[in-house]
């Protein structure tokens, strides 16, 4: 595989393991937080409880299927994007700590 394809690969990966994790952190907010007041408002609550890190990472937990459905599937490079937007994730978790 040219290595031009490989980042496009990890690049859809990336995106992939982000948007799962969005997606897990909005169904953790709409299943355990009251969301009439709106996600931004519920997520300013939430970071200033010193939750915000905690959610994150909740809703990484749904990188755990994606990585492993592509892993069967065979798009070795896109698994590894996920667990590139993993380490994002984990990284805007440290960043939450210290803000």
């Amino acid at each position: 595989m040219k290595s031009k394809s490989m980042i496009v690969e990890i690049l859809i990966g990336i995106i992939f393991g982000l948007v799962a994790n969005v997606i897990g952190i909005y169904l953790y907010l709409f299943f355990f937080f009251d969301l009439q007041d709106g996600i931004r408002n519920t997520l300013r609550i939430a970071a200033s409880n010193d939750l915000l890190g905690k959610i994150i990472s909740l809703g990484a937990l749904l990188n755990l299927p994606t990585f492993f459905i592509l892993l069967r599937k065979g798009y070795f490079y896109r698994a590894r994007g996920v667990v590139l937007a993993t380490l994002v994730a984990a990284i805007g978790i440290l960043i939450s700590k210290f803000i």
